[in-house]
């Protein structure tokens, strides 16, 4: 049978024209059995959609950007990027998308790009990292009612779709896993404090300290950048103060301040002990391996265009709030190993 469209398919399988492009997605909010129905009819008749008509018809690009706003400067040097952009490539070549990145580094940048996401037919829907309080950019893309999805929790979440991890329970597990184990002086390496990441990885070191009666030393608190040389610098505030542990907010941070501990004479774990967030690969290549908070960074990404998917095929109401687990990997640098507790 020649020149079949997809409202053909739809009335011979007796569903909605929205079915059979879910069911060509892939897309998992089809039940099973007219998931088969509508490929029994596409075996049967040898449909095969193609791309330029399936866009025609569906007045649809099947493309989705990836917007990294002003305030993510590392997207070339901290591996959590490439790690996230793989899962979100991922989903999108599974669900037969294209993945366009943009990288807004100026004011310019927003000006001229804004217009280019936000147009009508331009992208079928888009996905941004969350950035720092006072980024318009987000603002902006909320107000134009295009598809949106944000990774990483915003500052102000009403009526917006966003996925995240719990960042607040998981670095109160990191730091009790130090007090647990007996330390009493903990440093804090924290993200950027205008960042939620940030202000909610702190409250949970926060949150630890006051489960334990202890009292928040400002001399143990340091913000950095989410780098390797933020955290080698940030350490070195914090060594006059004496920490004998240290939760650093990324993995790329904790190797950092490792390193500066060591220059500073200190032994990993003996005298000072660390623990990370990621579980990024670098965390089990560090000459001591870092115990550390995994949180599922290219599964993340895949559920982050799942969750783009979604609000495309069915609209922004009700907004999506997915937030995913996270889990402890203790490895040496706390020294639970030594007191057998791993």
């Amino acid at each position: 049978m020649l020149n079949l469209t997809l409202e053909d398919i739809a009335r011979m399988a007796g569903v909605s024209r929205s079915t059979v492009s879910r069911v060509l997605n892939e897309h998992p909010n089809v039940r099973q059995e007219v998931r088969e129905r509508v490929w029994e009819v596409i075996r049967r008749t040898g449909y095969h959609p193609n791309a330029a008509a399936r866009t025609l018809a569906s007045q649809r690009s099947w493309v989705i950007g990836l917007v990294l706003p002003r305030s993510v400067s590392s997207f070339f040097t901290d591996p959590y990027f490439p790690h996230l952009t793989q899962g979100i490539a991922q989903a999108c070549n599974q669900h037969n998308y294209t993945l366009s990145l943009f990288l807004v580094a100026t004011k310019e940048d927003e000006e001229k790009i804004f217009p280019r996401v936000s147009r009508k037919g331009s992208l079928d829907g888009i996905l941004v990292q969350s950035g720092e309080i006072g980024d318009q950019l987000i603002d902006r893309l909320v107000e134009s009612s295009v598809p949106l999805v944000i990774i990483g929790r915003p500052f102000h979440t009403e009526g917006v779709s966003y996925i995240d991890v719990d960042n607040v329970s998981a670095a109160e597990t990191a730091v009790r896993h130090l007090l647990e184990l007996g330390r009493r002086r903990i440093g804090l390496i924290s993200g950027p404090f205008n960042t939620t990441v940030g202000r909610d990885r702190y409250d949970g070191y926060l949150h630890a300290l006051a489960s334990y009666g202890i009292d928040v030393d400002r001399a143990l608190v340091a913000e950095a950048d989410f780098t390797e040389v933020g955290g080698y610098t940030a350490m070195q505030r914090l060594l006059p103060a004496k920490p004998d542990a240290v939760f650093a907010a990324s993995d790329l941070m904790a190797i950092g301040a490792m390193r500066a501990a060591r220059d500073a004479g200190l032994r990993v774990p003996e005298d000072i002990a660390f623990v990370g967030f990621d579980d990024l690969p670098i965390a089990t290549m560090a000459s001591c391996p870092l115990t550390t908070i995994r949180q599922p960074v290219a599964e993340f990404g895949v559920k982050a265009v799942e969750t783009l998917i979604d609000v495309i095929e069915n609209g922004l109401e009700p907004p999506r709030q997915v937030i995913m687990g996270t889990e402890l990997v203790v490895r040496a640098s706390s020294g639970a190993e030594q007191r057998g507790i791993a």
